[in-house]
């Protein structure tokens, strides 16, 4: 063996040691003994070994957690765990740890140095570490491909609320761009002193739409509460009328409310923009007067 190899073996019977130690010195192993588990993992943490043994019942942490927490931390390290107490339970536990093999006592100088050219010969697992990319080099293709894949997930899941900002923002910048152009022409022009008019008959030609809405929309319920009134004119008279009337009222109200409220979200925005247009013309007006 060229190069000596350095195990553990953790029992807490100073025998099992000293049998290791006989048997496995003279075939190029060095063997270090631990009395319990919390000795074993300060050893380990000092020292790098080449393979751990052991036994599952010891005072205070047992060998199959000892077997986890070593796992844990040096995957590559083969764990062997020496056992005169098996049962399924253990034996499942320390299989999922990731031990590599089981030694049932009693132990033979045989059994000892199979096992531990057996946990010798087994793989040793490597962490790869994801590929980075040299200046000028390229990525791999597979890492190409996942990145442009949560790109594009990215992208699917962004997409409405992108079309959404485009839907309520560019109406707004292209009433700016207009409103401004609009300003900077008629400022740069020789009929500035007309601004108001010019002003007036633009405001009534975009407002022209709205206000035969507005007829079209009112008339018939100007219409529906004349008939409303000379009927509540009628019925208040009539003490039974005045109940009745009262409770249409109220049903009135309830009915009417939610088209109240419709009626304030669809027209304070405009309202807004006629005062707006409004405050500008008169700042406008004012600035070609002390021109």
């Amino acid at each position: 063996m060229s190069a000596l190899r350095k195990v553990l073996v953790v029992d807490d019977d100073a025998v099992v040691g000293k049998s290791f130690n006989r048997v496995l010195s003279n075939k190029g192993y060095i063997v270090t003994t631990a009395q319990n588990a919390h000795e074993a993992l300060k050893q380990i943490r000092e020292q790098e070994f080449d393979v751990v043994f052991t036994d599952i019942k010891m005072p205070g942490m047992d060998g199959v957690e000892l077997a986890e927490r070593v796992k844990s931390s040096r995957p590559w390290t083969p764990v062997v765990i020496i056992t005169g107490f098996g049962t399924t339970e253990n034996e499942s536990r320390a299989k999922a740890a990731g031990v590599s093999d089981f030694m049932r006592k009693p132990l033979s100088p045989e059994m000892i140095e199979a096992s531990a050219a057996k946990a010798m010969a087994a793989p040793v697992l490597s962490i790869v570490p994801a590929p980075e990319a040299r200046p000028g080099e390229a990525l791999p293709a597979a890492v190409l491909e996942k990145q442009n894949g949560y790109k594009s997930l990215a992208l699917a899941l962004a997409a409405p609320f992108i079309g959404l900002a485009y839907a309520v923002l560019l109406p707004l910048i292209g009433l700016a761009m207009l409103a401004w152009l609009g300003g900077k022409a008629l400022v740069q022009s020789q009929a500035a002193k007309r601004a108001p008019t010019y002003l007036k008959n633009v405001a009534l030609f975009f407002a022209a739409p709205f206000i035969g809405l507005v007829y079209a929309l009112s008339l018939p319920l100007v219409g529906i509460a004349v008939l409303a009134w000379s009927a509540g004119k009628a019925m208040l008279a009539n003490p039974k009328g005045r109940k009745v009337l009262t409770a249409l009222a109220t049903v009135g109200k309830l009915v009417a409310a939610p088209f109240i409220g419709l009626a304030y979200a669809m027209l304070m925005p405009f309202v807004g923009m006629v005062m707006l247009l409004g405050l500008g013309a008169k700042a406008l007006v004012a600035a070609t007067r002390t021109a």
